[in-house]
C-alpha cells in the first residue's frame, strides 16, 4: 500500500524518527509514522485501541507476551488502549524510510459494532463476540488490505460526508479483524477446544480427514446442526464458507507435500482429497498464482518434476 501524492504534499517532516502526520474524524484518528534513520527502543502508546499496519520497511517490535519479532508490510497489529510498544528501526534511511499506519478507534464505537454482531451474527454454543484485550499480530487478508487502503484515502479526502464513510469502513474492518482472530484461535487451538466448542471440533475433524470426502451435510450432522444453520454460523465466525475453508486447508497440505522432491503432483491431489486434477490445479493456482507443478519446481529449485 502506498500513500497518496496529497499526503506527501501536505505533511511536514519535523523529526527523522517517527515523524507523525495525523488525520481526525469523530470516532477515529489515522496517524502515519515515518522514520528516516536507524533507531532503537522507541516507545509509543495510545489511549484508545489501535490498529497498526506496516506500509514500508521493517520494524522490530517488543511487546508484552511476545518475543521480539519483525513487523513487515502486509502485516497488522491490534493493541488494547494504553499498551506500550517498544520499537527498533534497523533499516530506516533517508532514501528508504520506514512507514507505518496507526488507526485509533473509539472504544464506544467498537462496543456498538460488537453489540450488533452479537445480535445479527451470533456465535455457536452461546459464545459472544468480544474485542481482543491482548496484542494480536496477523497477516492481512486481501479484504483487510483493501479496507485499510480505502481508509487511507477517506481520511485524507476533503469530503463533507467523510465521518460517515470512515465509520462504515471501520465497521467492516472490525468485523473482519474479529473473524481473522477467530480463525487464528481455531487454527492454533482446535484440538484443545474441540470438546467444548462445536466449530473447533469441526475444524479439527476437517484437518484430520482432508483425504476423505467432506460434505456440509456430514459436517453439520456431526455437530447436531441443520446444514443451513451450520453453514451460516461457520461463515459468521470464520468469515469464510465451510467449502472454501476445506479447500484452503487442502491447498496448505498440498503445498507442504509439493516441497518433497520425491512426491509427484498426481499423488498430491489425491492425497489432499481433490477428486479432479483440473479442479486441484485451478484452486491451487488461484491461491498461489502458480500451478502445482511450477510451485513444486520453484520449491525444489529445479525445473524437473
Amino acid at each position: 500500500m502506498e500513500l497518496s501524492d496529497k499526503f506527501y504534499k501536505d505533511r511536514k517532516l519535523q523529526t527523522l524518527v517517527e515523524n507523525q502526520t495525523t488525520y481526525t474524524v469523530n470516532s477515529a484518528e489515522m496517524h502515519v509514522f515515518e522514520t528516516h534513520q536507524e533507531a532503537d527502543r522507541v516507545l509509543l502508546q495510545f489511549d484508545q485501541p489501535v490498529l497498526a499496519s506496516m506500509l514500508m520497511g521493517k520494524k522490530v517490535m517488543h511487546l508484552r507476551d511476545y518475543s521480539a519479532f519483525d513487523f513487515l508490510p502486509g502485516e497488522s497489529l491490534i493493541l488494547p488502549s494504553q499498551e506500550v510498544m517498544c520499537i527498533d528501526f534497523p533499516e530506516a534511511q533517508m532514501n528508504n524510510p520506514t512507514k507505518c499506519l496507526a488507526m485509533t478507534i473509539d472504544e464506544v464505537r467498537i462496543r456498538k459494532v460488537i453489540q450488533e454482531m452479537n445480535e445479527v451474527m451470533p456465535k455457536a454454543d452461546d459464545a459472544e463476540w468480544r474485542f481482543t484485550d491482548y496484542n494480536f499480530h496477523f497477516t492481512n487478508e486481501v479484504a483487510i488490505n483493501q479496507i485499510i487502503k480505502k481508509l487511507m484515502f477517506l481520511f485524507t479526502e476533503n469530503h463533507p460526508a467523510k465521518d460517515l464513510f470512515v465509520n462504515m469502513s471501520l465497521k467492516e474492518l472490525i468485523v473482519r479483524i474479529l473473524q481473522t482472530e477467530t480463525r487464528k484461535i481455531y487454527s492454533e487451538k482446535a484440538i484443545s477446544m474441540s470438546s467444548s466448542n462445536r466449530l473447533a471440533f469441526v475444524v479439527a475433524y476437517i484437518r484430520e480427514n482432508l483425504h476423505e470426502p467432506l460434505t456440509i451435510e456430514d459436517l453439520s450432522e456431526k455437530v447436531c446442526m441443520s446444514p443451513s444453520h451450520f453453514h451460516r454460523v461457520f461463515k459468521n465466525e470464520m468469515g469464510i464458507s465451510p467449502v472454501n475453508f476445506i479447500n484452503n486447508e487442502r491447498i496448505k497440505l498440498a503445498e507442504s507435500m509439493l516441497k518433497d522432491p520425491q512426491v509427484r503432483v498426481k499423488e498430491v491431489y489425491m492425497a489432499c482429497g481433490f477428486n479432479s486434477l483440473s479442479y486441484f490445479n485451478r484452486m491451487f493456482k488461484r491461491q498461489n498464482s502458480l500451478s502445482p507443478r511450477a510451485y513444486k519446481n520453484q520449491s525444489n529449485g529445479s525445473l524437473l518434476n
